[in-house]
Formats: C-alpha cells, structure tokens, sequence
C-alpha cells in the first residue's frame, strides 16, 4: 500500500498526516506515508484542491480533512 498526503505543507496537510497515521495505528496498517509538496506533481494527480490523501495511486479526499474515523472507513475500502 502507498499513501501520500499532497499539499504544500499547510497546518490543514499536516492535520490530514496525523490523522492518517493515527487511523493507520487503529486498524495495524503499516505503510509509509509520502508528504508530496511540488505543485506538478500534485497536479498529476488532478488535484485542484488541498490537502489530498492518494492510495496506491488513486486520489481518495481531496479539499479537505476527514476524522480519523472517517479516514479508517477508507482506508478499509481501499485495503479490501
């Protein structure tokens, strides 16, 4: 599994890694977590909106940060 956070660095990125991290922990997911700042990468994505969660490859929030318990619904989602 690959997990990014896009953004530029922002309290809002930051929120969304901890909390990723965090949901990890929850459900014994061990997975690096890549923080992706370049805006041309982030855009190869189609993302116009940040912060932006991607796993393996697929951009699964965009434009927000969702709960911890919220990112643990999609990270089962996406582990299925």
């Amino acid at each position: 599994m690959t997990i990014k956070v896009l953004g530029s660095g922002c309290a809002n990125c930051r929120t969304l890694e901890q909390r990723t991290i965090e949901a990890m922990k929850l459900l014994n997911i061990n997975a690096p977590i890549e923080k992706v700042t370049d805006f041309q990468q982030i855009a190869s994505y189609g993302v116009m909106r940040t912060p932006s969660l991607v796993i393996d490859n697929r951009v699964v929030v965009q434009g927000h940060v969702p709960t911890v318990d919220q990112i643990q619904e999609i990270l089962k989602q996406e582990v299925v």
